[in-house]
């Protein structure tokens, strides 16, 4: 079994990709309650790889305190690439990229960065390598574990980033033998 915990909250006055915005005090407070449940339900977890993104290592130094496990920074656990735009300001993205935060498509490339489908496919490439993270939590982002939805369950990719209800600091539970995953908290 593989977990997968969605980083906390970040400051989302800010475009996060790739960018070194961390958690706030909320999501700090969503990371304790993640890190609690996994303490309880005392699952097999041998070790924490992590998205090398700030949002996400604090996310996983959190969950490592209270289970008392290592660390591991992976970078194939990163989020999409939103290029130029990574940690920009909201209202700075509307000014000088207007069409990147209404008018895009699973195929509109960021600039510097990378499409929706082209992030897919990076991880549907990487997914041999999930496999082998048995009995380990990855602490990532909402696009890899939704990335992860649309390819197990055989979904044609959209940009519906609600669908699957990977909200901030929820964690999803990966069955590697049935290859079939699930929000569990």
């Amino acid at each position: 079994m593989i977990y997968l915990l969605r980083h906390g909250l970040d400051d989302e006055r800010y475009i996060g990709g790739w960018s070194e915005v961390d958690l706030i005090n909320e999501g700090k407070m969503q990371i304790y309650g993640a890190a609690n449940f996994l303490n309880e339900q005392k699952f097999r977890i041998n070790k924490i790889y992590t998205s090398d993104v700030k949002r996400a290592v604090t996310t996983a130094n959190i969950v490592a305190e209270k289970l008392h496990l290592d660390v591991v920074k992976n970078i194939d656990l990163r989020e999409l690439n939103k290029g130029d735009l990574n940690g920009l300001l909201k209202g700075e993205v509307i000014k000088k990229y207007p069409k990147y935060l209404s008018d895009i498509t699973i195929n509109t490339r960021y600039p510097n960065g990378e499409s929706m489908k082209e992030f897919y496919e990076r991880i549907k490439k990487y997914l041999p390598k999930f496999y082998e993270l048995d009995n380990n939590l990855l602490v990532t982002h909402r696009g890899v574990i939704n990335m992860l939805y649309f390819i197990l369950n055989d979904i044609d990719l959209d940009m519906n980033k609600e669908q699957f209800d990977v909200t901030h600091g929820s964690i999803h539970k990966l069955d590697i033998k049935e290859k079939k995953i699930e929000r569990i908290y």
